[in-house]
């Protein structure tokens, strides 16, 4: 019996959504896995502090600005990525938003900022990523999706539905697109620690709330998510297709 392989040594990775919170520590988990990493997103400055930190731990790195919600710059970024590197064998689809708005109170503005994000561009991001690799005949798909694709979370409507198209999509694409060599999956994370999620986290009441709803009894870490994302994306994960791996420690089993 051979052993299960999560190196990604050799491969190309795309990290959308790289700048900050869990995409830059996915991109660092990564390319730790041996994958070289293009890291996109808006902040091009933020962007190439993290190319030197990956390379200052011995991975390769470069970056280039991405903004999801211009549809027409996404395919040319992704052709400059296969230029730069060779390939694209991986994409982490990480680029969203995440704002708190009880639904009596969203605006359109609201709904199609988001919408623009978390779904429209996740799936442009996909379709320029799936074009590379359906030429290649292999790739991996990995789309960052959220527990509340599968759950509703109050005050959260605009960003539930968002998720649960994103989980939409990754079926069909996986189920279009794995017969020709790229598999296609989403993880699904609940509440993680981040830069960005410390604000409302640290608040004791409202971190009892969500610990109150959590069986495992903490909120997650980046290195949760990243090692759902790396099994994914490696030869262990092969026969995946279609999934919503659930990173929630048991939110949605109740």
């Amino acid at each position: 019996m051979s052993h299960p392989d999560f190196s990604l040594s050799g491969k190309v990775a795309v990290v959308t959504g790289a700048s900050m919170g869990i995409g830059h520590g996915l991109a660092k988990a990564v390319a730790a896995a041996g994958a070289r990493v293009a890291v996109a997103s808006r902040d091009k400055e933020k962007l190439d502090r993290l190319v030197s930190e990956i390379q200052a731990e011995g991975g390769e790195a470069a970056a280039f600005t991405l903004d999801v919600r211009n549809v027409n710059s996404i395919g040319p970024t992704f052709a400059a990525i296969r230029a730069h590197f060779g390939a694209v064998d991986i994409l982490v689809n990480n680029a969203g938003l995440g704002d708190n708005h009880p639904a009596e109170d969203v605006t359109e503005a609201d709904w199609d900022g988001m919408m623009a994000v978390n779904l429209k561009g996740s799936f442009f991001v996909a379709q320029a990523a799936g074009r590379i690799m359906l030429a290649q005949g292999a790739g991996r798909i990995v789309n960052i999706s959220s527990q509340a694709g599968s759950v509703g979370i109050r005050d959260h409507a605009v960003y539930c539905a968002t998720k649960g198209g994103v989980d939409q999509f990754t079926r069909v694409l996986a189920l279009e697109w794995g017969h020709r060599g790229v598999t296609v999956n989403a993880v699904a994370p609940t509440f993680i620690y981040t830069p960005g999620t410390a604000e409302r986290l640290d608040q004791p009441d409202y971190l009892k709330g969500v610990l109150d709803r959590l069986p495992i009894g903490r909120v997650g870490t980046i290195g949760d998510v990243a090692g759902a994302v790396i099994y994914l994306a490696s030869p262990a994960g092969g026969l995946v297709n279609g999934a919503v791996l659930m990173v929630d420690g048991g939110w949605t089993a109740q």
